[in-house]
């Protein structure tokens, strides 16, 4: 079993900043991309940043500038995501998802999900 934790949600002025952090735990051999995903109330879940294992990157349009995805380097099982100039559009619950490989004979990855953070920002 794998298990993603996510920290750094929380109330945030508008213009303010935030850092979310997901970490992965379990019978990992490897993780091959991890992302951050939010939904709103009444919306779909959405994606708001996602990176490989080689550090390529993909924003949302509605993020771009804004946002910023890392990885763990040390372990390579943990994702970041710096959150700047934070808008009220941005509030939603934000989860962390991971495409886990659990030895080197797994012929596609399995997704794994957090159990998602809250981030609200006031106007």
């Amino acid at each position: 079993q794998v298990q993603l934790v996510e920290s750094g949600g929380g109330l945030v002025q508008a213009g303010g900043s935030l850092i979310l952090s997901c970490a992965a735990s379990g019978s990992i051999f490897s993780i091959n991309a991890m992302g951050w995903y939010r939904q709103a109330p009444g919306k779909q879940r959405e994606l708001v940043a996602a990176i490989t294992s080689g550090g390529s990157t993909n924003y949302a349009d509605s993020v771009k500038g804004r946002f910023t995805i890392s990885r763990d380097n040390a372990k390579n099982t943990g994702v970041y995501l710096q959150m700047n100039s934070l808008k009220p559009e941005d509030t939603a619950v934000y989860y962390c998802r991971a495409e886990v490989y659990y030895s080197s004979y797994d012929p596609a990855p399995s997704d794994y999900w957090g159990q998602g953070t809250q981030v609200t920002v006031s106007s």
